[in-house]
């Protein structure tokens, strides 16, 4: 819905330094700009016009405007709070869903955020109380960045390159954080790619006063929601009940609403769903060389996409790309993406986004969250086979990106490691070791191992726990940061039903076996909708959007490593990779054995990024 910014303490040239904050979020929000300016609180707005075209402009209010907010999102049950509120004896300004945020507050303090369900990043200033609360929705959706500075004083933003536009910080790369980049392809929060900035965790509250910084989580009430998963009969029901609910809620708008269609489930229950809701639902899909990935199989989806959208009566639109169009949207990915980052599939999102905005579209329904929360990674079928074993492990990394290696050969090494090495070796990317390769000593030198990451896992790793931390970890830093940054690069905003709170809820109460049964995935989510969707939809398995990098990489994209490399680049400059770094990649690529090519691009577009 918009981008927020602000500063918090006694500071010269506050309007300046919003001003500019301010100018680098237009992208979050072109259609509007709000500020408020006292003696302690600058805060402002880029506002995309969603709901309440006419009236929701912020700052938003209480009744006599001691509470001013600042708010970033989308509040799903505000029609149920407005009317608690309105009963009460509260009367409203605006139509605004964020409205009643601020109500809420002035009745219940810090304990109004846990009546939310919805996506948002808040700024509140309690002007009587000089108190500024900063809190975050509990899924991660809207990203919220801060930075303490001298005696007390804060600054804060949607994204982190607002807070580089402000002469106030002194910025140095924080070391850790960039270790970690080619294991995650994205930096993991709370961490920034700075030392000086930190991401205020999902369903947390930071309170600022007199000089003082508290962060804490709030209550998330959705885990105490009762909930009936006694037989199959009941969890299919109570699915069915709460995903329907989930996407129904997310349809709140007064613009034109559209959908992701790739034509496998999650994206066929989210705009079958809206279809039967809205008037008119836009349904986008991407068509491109239809390579075959070694990995994930056929990238091109759009046929069956196509059929989807015929059954559904969308109005569906095809987004045809190539390596060329790709790569020319490279500088957009990077500057849009606000951190380094290189999770290839979100430049299918950036294309879509494109396309839907040409078309007149500022929400887009997205069906990401379905496998984290009801088990639909193709390893999941192997966790509960997993029985630890005492055995000697290869001296070269061993994960699935080991496609020269058959299915059973790497789970027979899977099952001699660690469950923190375990989680890794699922699907994510860079080894440690080939980091000691790629990163100058220098670089590298006293980090901890991206390893301890999964930590938790040593404790605890039953086949739930390790979904349960996809869900926790992966689903956040990955699948949310990729739509919320790709859509707003193009003013578009992205809606995740599945990362409702109460289907997180639910999806945390589910066993394994509601979940995979034998070699079908998301087991009971198919039960829960296979009465509304094609039988093929029900029945296809599990088909990321896929972008052939290893093959571009020695392709049509080779030049780029070279680029990012060689001597006098932007990683060679910073002293971040080691003198041989190019050789190093070019054997990394060049290896039949193991798919690197992800490994390699976060090397080209942390490169970019630096470059900027």
């Amino acid at each position: 819905m918009c981008g927020i910014a602000g500063l918090l303490g006694e500071f010269q040239d506050r309007r300046t330094h919003l001003c500019r904050m301010l100018n680098a979020l237009v992208h979050r929000g072109p259609d509007e700009q709000g500020e408020y300016i006292d003696e302690l609180f600058a805060g402002g707005m880029r506002r995309l016009s969603i709901n309440d075209l006419r009236g929701g402009s912020q700052p938003l209010f209480n009744h006599d405007k001691s509470i001013v907010l600042l708010y970033n999102g989308e509040i799903y049950n505000s029609g149920e709070l407005r009317r608690e509120l309105e009963a009460t004896g509260k009367r409203f300004r605006t139509r605004s869903d964020g409205e009643v945020i601020a109500h809420l507050y002035e009745d219940l303090g810090e304990s109004a955020f846990e009546r939310l369900d919805g996506m948002f990043a808040v700024a509140l200033w309690d002007s009587r109380r000089k108190r500024l609360l900063l809190a975050r929705d509990l899924p991660g959706e809207k990203p919220l960045y801060f930075a303490r500075l001298n005696h007390g004083q804060l600054v804060f933003a949607s994204e982190v390159k607002a807070l580089e536009h402000l002469s106030l910080l002194s910025l140095t790369l924080d070391r850790q954080a960039i270790w970690d980049f080619p294991s995650f392809l994205w930096i993991p929060e709370p961490s920034s790619v700075y030392n000086e900035i930190e991401a205020l965790p999902r369903g947390h509250i930071l309170v600022a006063c007199d000089g003082d910084i508290r962060i804490g989580p709030y209550r998330d009430r959705f885990v105490s929601v009762q909930l009936d998963i006694a037989t199959d009969e009941r969890a299919v029901g109570s699915t069915r009940r709460i995903v329907e609910d989930a996407i129904k809620s997310r349809l709140l708008s007064d613009v034109p609403v559209g959908s992701f269609l790739s034509g496998g489930l999650d994206s066929s229950v989210v705009a079958t769903i809206a279809a039967r809701e809205l008037p008119r639902l836009d349904t986008f899909t991407v068509s491109f060389e239809d390579i075959d990935d070694p990995y994930h199989g056929r990238a091109d989806e759009s046929k069956a996409a196509a059929h989807t959208a015929a059954a559904i009566g969308s109005r569906h639109h095809v987004v045809h790309v190539t390596a060329e169009s790709f790569r020319k949207s490279l500088d957009t990915f990077c500057q849009y993406g606000d951190l380094p980052f290189s999770v290839s599939s979100g430049l299918g999102i950036l294309a879509v986004s494109a396309a839907a905005r040409e078309a007149g579209i500022k929400v887009l329904l997205t069906g990401d969250g379905a496998d984290e929360c009801f088990g639909g990674y193709s390893w999941y079928e192997h966790l509960a086979g997993i029985k630890r074993i005492n055995g000697v492990l290869p001296c070269t990394p061993v994960s699935f990106q080991n496609v020269g290696l058959s299915l059973q050969e790497r789970l027979t090494v899977l099952r001699g490691m660690s469950p923190s090495r375990r989680a890794w070796a699922w699907h994510y990317y860079a080894d440690e070791t080939e980091k000691l390769a790629l990163f100058s000593p220098e670089w590298g030198d006293g980090l901890r191992s991206s390893l301890c990451h999964f930590q938790a896992l040593e404790q605890h790793d039953t086949p739930e726990e390790f979904i349960r931390h996809d869900r926790d970890f992966y689903f956040p830093n990955e699948m949310l940061r990729k739509v919320d940054r790709m859509a707003m690069a193009y003013s578009v905003e992205g809606r995740t039903p599945f990362a409702a709170p109460s289907v997180r809820a639910l999806a945390d109460r589910l066993s394994l076996n509601h979940m995979v049964r034998g070699t079908e995935l998301k087991w009971v989510l198919r039960r829960a909708f296979e009465d509304i969707l094609p039988r093929d939809v029900v029945n296809r398995p599990k088909h990321g959007f896929n972008v052939p990098i290893d093959h571009w990489l020695q392709g049509e994209w080779a030049d780029m490593v070279d680029e990012a490399f060689q001597s006098g680049s932007a990683l060679q400059r910073n002293g971040i990779v080691a003198s041989n770094s190019l050789l190093v990649a070019r054997r990394l690529l060049a290896d039949r054995e193991r798919l690197n090519g992800h490994t390699i691009f976060s090397f080209i577009m942390l490169n970019k990024w630096l470059s900027r």
